[in-house]
């Protein structure tokens, strides 16, 4: 039997469902989150993940991504859901929406899950709260070849649709992990190679450490920084030079210069 589906309301209870997973207690409840456009549907694909629901609207123009897309979900017992353009502003809360929206599962990797010999470079984050600054850390984490990213205590949730945005479609390649900060210390005690974390006060200058790979970057709160706790188990801390009348760097900014720093090599 087809999954494939037309909806005209707004009000349809199918709809209403999507639409609440702008809200992260609608995503905690359902295990799910929101993705916006091909790009970000094809990246899923080839890394193995399909929609549970895919939105098409009925504008959309043909494409073998989008033929592909379809295919995929049904075939993976998911379903098709042909709907106007009005749905899709209401869903995507865009005035210009994509023509095509998916739904699909979120995936955390365990701590105990983690390969650290797997990449030379991992990032850790303490408490960050803007979901732009995740997505995007996500996504250099990415482009330079990290293993992961371990969010530790109360971080923004990766699968908001801010987040999601900002990852351009790495919020598939790139395993997310979460623990506590009791979780974190006992796990990072046999971290087999260097943490490094970033403070103002630090001695070294972030390009004349000595990194030991794999290295856990670990990152901290936009406003406040590292807590004491975590500067405590770093192997050592590094600063980024401020030359300007600026003072300190946006935190995705900065955990893409130690990310490289750490992948490269200085």
């Amino acid at each position: 039997m087809s999954r494939e589906r037309e909806i005209t309301s707004l009000t349809n209870d199918t709809i209403k469902a999507v639409r609440a997973l702008h809200m992260k207690k609608a995503r905690e409840e359902t295990g799910t989150f929101l993705a916006e456009g091909l790009k970000f549907i094809g990246e899923a694909l080839d890394l193995g993940q399909t929609p549970r629901q895919l939105l098409v609207g009925k504008d959309a123009r043909p494409h073998p991504l989008l033929e592909r897309a379809r295919s995929q979900t049904l075939a993976a017992g998911g379903e098709i859901i042909v709907v106007t353009r009005e749905i899709l502003e209401k869903v995507s809360r865009k005035d210009n929406p994509q023509t095509v929206l998916a739904v699909f599962e979120q995936r955390f990797t365990p701590l105990d899950e983690i390969e650290p010999a797997r990449a030379p470079c991992w990032v850790a984050l303490e408490q960050v709260r803007d979901p732009g600054n995740l997505g995007t850390i996500i996504r250099t984490a990415d482009a330079a070849g990290c293993g992961g990213v371990v969010l530790i205590d109360d971080c923004v949730d990766p699968f908001s649709v801010e987040a999601v945005r900002a990852t351009m479609g790495s919020i598939f390649a790139v395993s997310v992990s979460r623990a506590t900060r009791a979780e974190f210390l006992a796990w990072r005690a046999s971290w087999p190679g260097s943490v490094v974390g970033t403070r103002l006060d630090a001695a070294h200058d972030y390009r004349a450490a000595p990194y030991r790979r794999p290295t856990l970057i670990l990152m901290g709160n936009e406003q406040a920084g590292l807590t004491d706790e975590l500067a405590a188990a770093c192997d050592l801390t590094v600063k980024i030079p401020m030359r300007g009348r600026a003072d300190s760097l946006n935190l995705a900014i900065a955990t893409g210069v130690m990310v490289y720093a750490a992948t490269e090599g200085i």
